[in-house]
């Protein structure tokens, strides 16, 4: 029970504080980053500069960050406990708090919305900026609020069912371990010149990682679309359609269930670092698209996390009750 009440009590905070600005020199994926910088730049040292060379070398930082970050974390929280139960609970608590991200991602989309709203074209482009990955200084209005939602749908499932997952499964210290995981992949898993051979095998753990929550996240997506007075039934069957048309086994499940729910035509052709990538539309684009969706997607986000933790929770009490029937 101590792990459900842990997450319960996370999310909660998460709801309330989402990340504090102050608190972030001390975040963890902050020290996450900074173990995968050092370690990089170590291993880079130690392996050969050959193609071989750097998969062995990112094959090596693949392993070590997310079982160092799971048993660090599984150790202090085990030495506190030995202290104090409630110092080691209220640490527990905080780390499935920083392992979420609903209220952050919300803020961060709202921002956008705002600024495509009340601001400039140009404020609107530095604040999808923030969150996106892709190059936003020719994105016009509709190409902003397009990234934004995208970025809702694929963060529902990086930023908040993932995280949900690990930490029911088995409290913070697997959270740790996949946002370990999920950080890596979004420093290392490109598929860059200086990353293709390293950040190969982080890519493809975050990628097992994720596969089961992302499915999940987008059944819970169609579901938030139902309660939302979204079009559920669109949601479905754009997921089913075109849910495996990314090279990413995992990025357009949300996507798509996003892109039925609201009717709109998600993704397409984008620019990375200079690099253009012509990749499929999602969704039928039954109307143009508009600012006001990334509100309906912060909506279907917010609604979604909720769902998903109550589902896990009651199949962790499931769980529970089937073991102690046994």
């Amino acid at each position: 029970m101590r792990i459900l009440f842990a997450a319960l009590c996370g999310y909660v905070l998460d709801l309330l504080l989402g990340d504090p600005e102050k608190l972030t020199p001390i975040h963890p994926v902050v020290w996450m980053g900074k173990g995968i910088g050092s370690l990089e730049k170590a291993l880079r040292a130690v392996f050969p500069e050959t193609p071989k060379g750097e998969r062995a070398a990112g094959l090596v930082l693949a392993v070590l960050l997310p079982v160092g970050t799971l048993l660090l974390s599984a150790g202090i929280l085990a030495l506190l406990r030995q202290i104090a139960a409630q110092l080691a609970f209220a640490l527990e608590v905080i780390w499935c708090w920083q392992a979420l991200a609903v209220r952050n991602l919300r803020e961060e989309a709202m921002q956008v919305c705002r600024a495509l709203t009340a601001g400039t074209l140009g404020d609107a482009r530095k604040a999808v900026d923030r969150i996106v990955g892709r190059d936003t200084a020719a994105l016009d209005a509709d190409g902003v609020t397009r990234a934004a939602v995208e970025t809702v749908a694929e963060n529902f499932s990086d930023g908040v069912a993932a995280p949900m997952c690990y930490m029911l499964l088995g409290g913070a210290p697997l959270a740790m371990c996949y946002k370990a995981i999920n950080t890596m992949d979004s420093m290392v898993g490109y598929r860059n010149e200086r990353y293709l051979h390293f950040g190969r095998a982080a890519a493809r753990l975050d990628d097992a990682a994720n596969y089961l929550p992302a499915r999940l996240a987008a059944l819970i997506l169609i579901a938030a679309a139902a309660l939302c007075g979204e079009n559920a039934k669109d949601a479905g069957m754009i997921w089913r359609r075109d849910r495996k048309k990314h090279a990413s086994p995992n990025s357009a499940q949300c996507e798509a269930a996003m892109a039925g729910a609201l009717g709109l035509r998600l993704c397409g052709p984008a620019t990375y670092f200079g690099t253009y990538f012509d990749k499929p539309w999602i969704g039928d684009g039954k109307r143009p698209i508009e600012p006001g969706d990334i509100r309906r997607a912060c909506r279907l986000e917010l609604t979604g996390s909720f769902l998903c933790l109550m589902l896990l929770c009651l199949l962790r009490l499931g769980i529970l009750w089937t073991v102690r029937m046994i």
